[in-house]
């Protein structure tokens, strides 16, 4: 059995977060290629954490800057050693290359931070996302990151084309892994059988909180045009000036944590979502899809999401446009019909787990069995480790001196 180590940034939820889902996805992985897994993590357990240890994974809590970690890992001579987004390899990289250097060290990036950051940025000074300055100490610190590892795990093809086209990052480097669904199941609840708009998203990730404040000013319009209709917004960790927008007259009507998404999405005629920064897959137009619920979004929202294929719902690129669709979608039957169907073969042509499970295995063997020479074609990777062991080493054990 090969020992495979997970140092997480938070211990997985799968039920809040579409990276906890993505997270259990990998696990999946892994443990059909019989890895014994350990998962590990600085962060607390809560409420919403999944069961680990009912799924045969080993649970660790590691420190921070604290020597210990070196002990821990040490024992479990890991052969693979993933980074769950970057900060995890900042911290923890160089302790991993230290005392396991022989270890496959893959990064799953989630979704690309610095693109997510700079769209953040330029939205938050009035500026198209266009004009995102891609080219940021986050970008330097992510993609010095993506250098260091064997191996980087990237969702989104929209993020495969900017790193290796604007970035020059050697495709040696990069694998494009989506989320993966498994069964699809077209039998679902009918038009008819369906009323309201939904929203959904973990509500301490910034594009979601941004995303029900446009939705705030949109709703009023459609409520007029739809006077029986109402919104409901479903997201876990709900911020103060979210929790005050809830307005039962107006049916703008605040529903907290989703605990069984399939549920609640299978209540609901069409999804809203005008995101206006992201980066990475959205999670709740997947979801959507596979529950057979067509979505109203923005080209932000839709990224890498289609490929050729028309989206499962209506990607639009005005507030007026998202109007039009949204009463248009909810109203029309035929219309709505299309959409469902259109969502089901974007599953079934460019989710479908079968379409990537064994071809990533076999990378990873192939690695594991090639891993000198595949570093030696990242030479500027070995540059960076080499440079990244002396300043983030010493820098390290200064703070672990100073907490005595």
């Amino acid at each position: 059995m090969k020992q495979l180590l997970i140092i997480g940034h938070t211990f997985p939820e799968p039920s809040t977060t579409a990276a906890g889902s993505r997270m259990m996805q990998l696990v999946e992985l892994f443990q059909e290629e019989n890895c014994q897994i350990t998962f590990a993590s600085t962060a607390a357990f809560s409420e919403k954490t999944e069961n680990l240890q009912a799924q045969n994974i080993s649970v660790k809590s590691i420190l921070l800057n604290d020597a210990s970690f070196d002990d821990f890992i040490k024992e479990l001579n890991p052969e693979i050693v993933i980074f769950d987004r970057y900060i995890t390899e900042e911290q923890f990289g160089w302790r991993v290359s230290e005392n396991c250097p022989h270890a496959l060290k893959i990064l799953d990036t989630e979704d690309l931070h610095f693109l997510r950051k700079a769209r953040e940025e330029a939205i938050k000074n009035g500026k198209p996302i266009s004009e995102a300055n891609l080219f940021s100490e986050i970008a330097k610190r992510e993609l010095a990151c993506i250098l260091r590892c064997d191996l980087s795990l990237i969702i989104s093809e929209y993020e495969m084309e900017l790193l290796q086209n604007t970035f020059k990052i050697s495709s040696e480097l990069l694998y494009y892994l989506p989320f993966l669904v498994e069964k699809i199941s077209k039998k679902t609840p009918s038009f008819e059988e369906r009323q309201n708009f939904l929203a959904i998203g973990n509500l301490l990730h910034a594009p979601n909180v941004d995303s029900v404040l446009q939705l705030k000013a949109l709703w009023p319009e459609i409520k007029k045009q739809l006077p029986e209709a109402e919104l409901h917004i479903y997201g876990a960790y709900a911020p103060q000036q979210i929790l005050q927008l809830n307005n039962k007259k107006e049916g703008f009507i605040l529903k907290g944590w989703a605990e069984h998404v399939e549920a609640v999405m299978k209540n609901y005629r069409v999804q809203l979502a005008p995101l206006r920064f992201g980066a990475g897959l959205k999670g709740k137009f997947l979801d959507a899809m596979h529950f057979g619920l067509p979505s109203v979004t923005t080209k932000i929202g839709a990224e890498g999401m289609c490929g050729n294929l028309p989206f499962g719902g209506a990607v639009t690129t005005s507030k007026e446009e998202f109007i039009e669709t949204s009463l248009k979608l909810y109203s029309e039957e035929d219309t709505w019909n299309i959409a469902q169907q259109n969502g089901f073969k974007i599953l079934e042509k460019r989710f479908q787990k079968k379409l990537f499970s064994e071809a990533f295995k076999k990378h990873i063997s192939t690695l594991l069995a090639n891993l000198e020479k595949h570093r030696q074609g990242n030479f500027i990777g070995q540059i960076l480790q080499y440079h990244t062991l002396q300043s983030t080493k010493y820098l390290s054990k200064w703070i672990a001196e100073k907490n005595k």
